[in-house]
């Protein structure tokens, strides 16, 4: 099972420098990936207003900054860009990173952020639907011409000529969404809140990839299994969530965290994305510690 780190989204203020820091510190201490958030505003009573780097220009930069780890968005929302445009970014920062990116999708889900940018928010699965068709077919041959209700994209062409094999990630448990992409993705994920961040809860999420998969014909066994979960360390104070609740799920604590690992290994899932708290340099060293990586 590979393991990754999401890094800093809307936490606490950071720079770019920190960000690059962070990130250079998951990469020497022998994880798998690094993950960035695809979100542009959070405005809450909470926490006021809160906004984090431009995703795919932090993934640009961090394929230049690494060597070795897989890098993706957890997940890019199908919504702010033209679909063409995505798989343009997507197959740019894949070759930037020398093969390293996995292509995280999906729908959106918060309006603050569509109104405040202008995107449309209503018939977001429809969008996708539309949005994942262009993408898939850019990335994987190379060229399309595509009418539909949303998008029309004429005659479009990848030059360079991405990667075909990028793997593409789904981000959803939604049946509809399920069924729209398993037939074409690599990877399915879920966040820490929707199983109870333990492996325990996994089983009826595990149990809906499935059934899309034999609805539309796909061996359930082709599409890994990747999951966030959250981990708290000794001088952590909780995670505040993008929603502004205090925290999105209980915590896994440092010292728990690699049976709680082992757990999720045994339930079947192939890759995990930790949301650290803190997370900062330290922190990921003190993961790494607690793993056994360093």
């Amino acid at each position: 099972m590979k393991i990754g780190v999401q890094l800093p989204e809307v936490e606490r203020p950071v720079t770019w420098g920190e960000i690059r820091d962070v990130a250079l510190t998951v990469e020497r201490c022998g994880f798998d990936s690094i993950w960035v958030g695809d979100h542009l505003l959070y405005r809450d009573q909470a926490h006021g207003s809160r906004g984090p780097f431009e995703a795919w220009s932090t993934l640009a930069a961090l394929a230049e900054a690494t060597e070795r780890v897989e890098l993706g968005p957890l997940v890019a929302s199908t919504s702010f860009h033209s679909p063409a445009m995505l798989a343009k970014k997507a197959a740019t920062v894949d070759d930037i990173s020398g093969g390293r990116l996995i292509l995280g999708l999906g729908a959106g889900w918060n309006k603050v952020e569509y109104e405040g940018f202008g995107f449309a928010y209503d018939h977001r699965v429809d969008r996708f639907e539309e949005a994942f068709t262009v993408i898939r077919t850019l990335i994987r041959e190379g060229h399309i011409d595509f009418t539909g209700t949303y998008y029309a994209i004429r005659d479009c062409e990848l030059i360079p000529p991405p990667r075909h094999d990028i793997p593409l990630l789904i981000g959803s448990n939604g049946p509809r969404m399920l069924r729209i992409a398993v037939p074409h993705v690599q990877m399915w994920n879920t966040w820490h809140v929707d199983y109870g961040n333990r492996a325990s809860g996994l089983a009826p999420l595990m149990a809906l990839v499935d059934e899309a998969c034999h609805e539309t014909g796909r061996n359930p066994d082709e599409i890994e299994r990747t999951v966030a979960a959250y981990v708290q360390l000794p001088r952590g104070t909780g995670r505040p969530s993008g929603g502004g609740d205090a925290h999105e799920s209980d915590p896994i604590g440092v010292d728990d965290v690699a049976d709680r690992m082992a757990e999720l290994d045994g339930a079947g899932i192939d890759h995990v994305q930790v949301v650290l708290d803190p997370i900062d340099a330290a922190g990921v060293e003190e993961l790494a510690r607690a793993l056994g990586l360093s």
